[in-house]
């Protein structure tokens, strides 16, 4: 059976893959404006707009395997292997911004983006940190590990704090970008509407 030329599923691949040309361009990596890219907006974007389940999931993912990389191998040399350390967390965290864009974006509307860009930027933050927490992360204040406990999990927090407002403005500002290009595409041209 022949498969027929898919413009809509074309369309939104091509915002995932400029998503990872804009983070692997902004990736320096102590960069005062780190973490401001477009792959929570990236995430949100495949979840609410992909209609089959794997591709939404697939996508997104696949695009930040290989945006991850291509940083770690090319522009890091490799200097932290071919992965960071706590990449799977990474994952499972952008596997949950996903499923909010499946979620909390069923229906595009300003609201919608906007809640679940704090939720997944929130979420990201939180989750992201807990694991350099349990991965024994630094105190940036001391260059000694964290401490094991609630003052060492809110100082973590704490230091990721100016990472997850980048993260929040990024995902805003792609997000805007994102969702407002596209729905004007689609009443722009009607093939890219869902039939």
């Amino acid at each position: 059976m022949k498969q027929q030329f898919n413009p809509r599923l074309t369309v939104l691949l091509l915002f995932i893959v400029l998503a990872a040309v804009l983070r692997i361009a902004n990736s320096a990596q102590w960069s005062p404006v780190a973490n401001f890219t477009p792959i929570g907006a990236m995430a949100l974007f495949g979840g609410s707009y992909i209609q089959n389940r794997w591709k939404a999931f697939g996508l997104p993912l696949l695009t930040l395997f290989l945006s991850d990389l291509f940083i770690n191998i090319v522009l890091y040399h490799g200097q932290f292997g071919i992965m960071y350390s706590g990449w799977y967390w990474i994952y499972g965290v952008f596997a949950l911004i996903v499923w909010y864009g499946k979620v909390l974006v069923q229906n595009v509307t300003i609201k919608n983006v906007l809640v679940a860009a704090l939720v997944a930027s929130v979420s990201h933050w939180l989750l992201a940190d807990t694991s350099v927490w349990l991965a024994g992360g630094l105190d940036l204040r001391t260059n000694l590990p964290l401490t094991r406990d609630f003052a060492g999990w809110l100082q973590c927090i704490t230091q990721g704090f100016p990472y997850m407002r980048n993260f929040l403005a990024g995902t805003l500002a792609y997000g805007t970008l994102f969702f407002g290009t596209f729905e004007w595409l689609q009443n722009r041209y009607p093939k890219l509407a869902i039939a």
